[in-house]
């Protein structure tokens, strides 16, 4: 059993059955919905039994979540290479898309979290609120089956892929490139770190790129890792993009 329906408030049927019809679903079981709510970490406050998180549901829902994108890009994407399809898959299939999809669709506001999770602020996690879309897209398929799950997936991924495809999505620039390099000159990019500027609390960082026969940048960024995709992306979309 996963929740009796006397466990769950008439207010929080209404929240349940609202946040269903803003994302243009339906459940015949909400308790299944209320389940893929439920972090973990209520358990340790000893408000449900360990079991009783979304944790497997949201195992059950990456499944899915991973068909369905797998299938649309494998039928609209013809002419696209299988190393294509799985870097599209990969980018959009993340936590990376997945947390700004569950503010949008208002799952922060619907999460059960723990006294110690919630006073952290996991509501504004990336890792909670990816898991949580997983989750309900877990309990959905379970309540309403793989079509209408299917649905769903696409409703939230489609978009997704479209800015991919568009260039506004977030790419893996130092990927990229370090792939495009290796191809044609059969060495890695390195990285150099040139300069720091701005105080401890609000450092920049600015970093060159070095190619076989060309140096790229300085960029900047708030840290390394973002300096370094940012001289990447200058030196792949110079140099190698199509």
């Amino acid at each position: 059993m996963l929740f009796s329906k006397k466990n769950i408030s008439p207010k929080r049927i209404q929240e349940l059955t609202e946040f269903s019809k803003n994302i243009s679903i339906k459940f015949s079981n909400l308790n299944l919905l209320e389940l893929a709510f439920t972090h973990r970490s209520v358990a340790s406050d000893g408000k449900s039994e360990k079991h009783l998180n979304n944790e497997r549901l949201e195992f059950l829902g990456d499944s899915v979540l991973g068909m369905a994108t797998a299938a649309y890009l494998y039928s609209h994407f013809m002419d696209n290479p299988e190393g294509d399809l799985a870097k599209i898959k990969s980018s959009v299939v993340s936590e990376r898309s997945l947390a700004p999809i569950a503010l949008k669709i208002g799952i922060d506001k619907m999460l059960i979290l723990g006294k110690g999770e919630e006073m952290s602020g996991g509501r504004n996690k990336k890792a909670i609120l990816a898991d949580a879309v997983e989750a309900v897209i877990g309990a959905y398929y379970l309540d309403s089956g793989y079509r209408a799950a299917e649905k769903l997936v696409l409703s939230f991924m489609v978009p997704e892929i479209e800015r991919y495809m568009s260039n506004e999505g977030e790419k893996d620039y130092k990927t990229l490139l370090q792939e495009a390099h290796q191809k044609k000159y059969k060495t890695c990019p390195t990285y150099e770190l040139v300069k720091e500027s701005g105080p401890d609390h609000d450092r920049t960082f600015w970093i060159t790129v070095h190619l076989k026969n060309a140096i790229c940048g300085p960029e900047s960024g708030k840290n390394k890792k973002e300096a370094e995709q940012n001289a990447a992306k200058k030196a792949w979309t110079e140099f190698f993009k199509d």
